[in-house]
């Protein structure tokens, strides 16, 4: 999708005070305050200050050592290329103009496409008379880090044996009988540059070109930056410098994920978060930067089905990324003043609002809609209702790519993204609650648990008797109390009794959401307009049978309500 070339940004107080924010804790990091993110590569964790990459690994030692990149991408519109290869930040800190070059790569896999499904790329690049294989890694748990390995190799030919240390086990026999087979081919012109800033040296790769399945093809215009030395700062540095400068919109998404969807003919795929893993022992300050990154990964991961948008599970996973983003900053309030904090989560608020109403008539024209006409087949006008709903949905997501569009919601992103990587809420904390920071993470969420369980028993007193607005406010209450429990409860060891406790709260909201939506229907109902008789037939048999089927969720409310307060809490004997 290109990027069209918007207004500049606003400089209104709020996104101003998120850029502003992400250079004050830079600056800070430089001048000697508290360190960074410490670096490492994806596969060893091996913490290290500085990303310079290890020699280029050789038949010999390939199997020893760990590698790994951390790099962001910008997807630009093509016309505006050289528009950004000028841009000052680079003008003033690139060593020299560069160099160019053209870069053929063919990416294999096995017929199953085996790797792909391990999260593994193997292609094989040409650039003049040089091959060379690389394997890499799907990001695990941070948006800028993937493992990375690679080997020089004769031809276009790709040789498993030089692979095979960094295949999982199980994959190693299916690559010894199974030849590996050419899936998608990649011809790309590249410019790269080094830009040198104090925070750390950037590589910058502007890269245009296509790539190739089949019949099929796909256009390929975007800017890689990636750390060759220094802090990850620098990336969001001069991405937030580009931003200022032309519309871009930040990716994670590789070439190997386009070209495997290319040649699968499918939509983006749109992935659930990943469950988080937490030691016991570690500090509020590190759980609050691996929450933190979990959140941001997971909303990058699903942008490119939400901008996609031919997979509605896209925008669902947008908007579940930013209640969880939205919690985990109203979680880190806890531990004191955090002056960003506001900033960050208003423009997480605005964007999703922005999607909201695309998700509302997704669920009424995937679920509700067909699940009540099949109940229904004597009701005439469910076709016609249907094709009112869907310009009304059509409508929503233009709306939903506006936000996605706007520079605004680029600078949020990279804003984000080097907020945590520098873990600015250091800065931000006062003096007063900074020594929280370095106690046991586990204490603060007995307390944070404790309290919001608390809450959410209050709200649900006399739970038989709510009215809608009351359960409305329990629904708020559950959800917020299941994102800290996906955030927090991994640090307790009581996992059996963690999963318990998670499952009965997620059966609640469960139930909750189902009574929610029967609201959201009536409003969506509401404001339709039937345009003939037939649909405003078929719109009044919705109403009536959710408002039917609403005595039996008033049950089934009810029965998941009592077993979820009989649950013991997981955090209840930590001492």
């Amino acid at each position: 999708m290109s990027v069209p070339d918007g207004n500049p940004v606003p400089k209104d107080g709020k996104r101003t005070q998120v850029i502003a924010g992400f250079l004050r804790q830079r600056d800070a990091a430089e001048s000697g305050a508290e360190p960074a993110i410490v670096e490492g590569a994806v596969i060893d964790q091996t913490p290290s200050q500085d990303a310079t990459p290890a020699p280029e690994p050789t038949q010999s030692n390939v199997a020893a050592r760990p590698a790994g990149e951390i790099e962001l991408k910008l997807l630009v519109d093509a016309d505006r290329m050289a528009h950004f290869s000028a841009a000052p930040v680079i003008a003033a800190n690139a060593r020299n103009k560069g160099a160019r070059k053209r870069l053929k790569s063919v990416y294999y896999d096995t017929p199953e496409w085996g790797l792909r499904r391990a999260g593994l790329s193997l292609r094989i690049r040409q650039s003049g008379a040089r091959f060379v294989q690389t394997v890499k890694t799907d990001a695990a748990d941070d948006p800028l880090r993937r493992g990375e390995w690679e080997a020089s190799v004769p031809s276009l030919a790709p040789d498993p044996a030089l692979a095979m240390p960094f295949i999982p086990e199980k994959l190693r026999e299916q690559l010894e009988t199974q030849p590996l087979e050419a899936v998608f081919t990649a011809d790309i012109h590249r410019h790269t540059r080094i830009v040198e800033l104090p925070s750390g040296t950037i590589e910058i790769a502007f890269d245009q070109g296509e790539l190739t399945a089949g019949d099929r093809s796909l256009p390929v215009s975007e800017i890689e930056l990636e750390l060759k030395s220094g802090s990850a700062s620098a990336i969001y540095e001069i991405a937030l410098r580009l931003a200022e400068h032309g519309a871009v919109k930040p990716s994670i998404r590789s070439k190997s994920a386009c070209g495997f969807d290319l040649a699968a003919d499918k939509a983006p795929s749109a992935r659930r978060p990943g469950k988080l893993r937490l030691d016991p022992s570690v500090t509020l300050d590190e759980a609050f930067a691996t929450i933190l990154r979990s959140c941001f990964l997971h909303l990058l991961q699903s942008l490119p089905a939400a901008e996609d948008g031919r997979n509605p599970e896209g925008v669902h996973q947008l908007r579940v990324s930013l209640r969880r983003l939205r919690s985990a900053l109203d979680l880190m309030r806890s531990a004191g003043a955090l002056s960003n904090l506001d900033a960050l989560r208003s423009e997480a608020k605005w964007l999703a609002q922005g999607l909201s109403a695309a998700r509302d008539w997704d669920v009424f024209q995937l679920d509700t809609l067909p699940a009540i006409a099949k109940a229904c087949p004597s009701v005439a006008g469910f076709d016609a209702l249907g094709r009112v709903a869907a310009q009304r949905q059509s409508e929503a997501y233009r709306k939903a790519h506006l936000a996605l569009d706007d520079r605004r919601c680029a600078v949020f992103l990279i804003g984000l993204g080097g907020w945590i990587e520098t873990r600015g809420w250091r800065n931000d904390v006062a003096p007063e609650d900074l020594g929280r920071l370095a106690e046991p993470a586990v204490s603060f969420a007995q307390h944070v648990l404790s309290e919001q369980h608390a809450k959410l028993l209050k709200r649900g007193r006399r739970f038989k008797s709510l009215g809608v607005d009351e359960v409305h406010r329990v629904r708020l209450a559950a959800k917020r109390l299941r994102y800290l429990g996906e955030f927090l409860l991994p640090l307790f060891s009581d996992r059996k009794s963690a999963r318990k406790f998670a499952r009965r709260l997620a059966g609640l909201q469960e139930e909750l959401g189902a009574f929610n939506d029967m609201a959201v229907t009536a409003s969506l109902l509401d404001g339709l307009g039937a345009e003939d008789r037939d649909s405003a037939i078929a719109a009044a048999a919705i109403a009536g049978w959710q408002a039917r089927a609403s005595i039996g969720v008033q049950q089934s409310l009810q029965d998941s309500w009592r077993d979820f307060t009989a649950a013991r809490v997981p955090w209840s004997s930590h001492g």
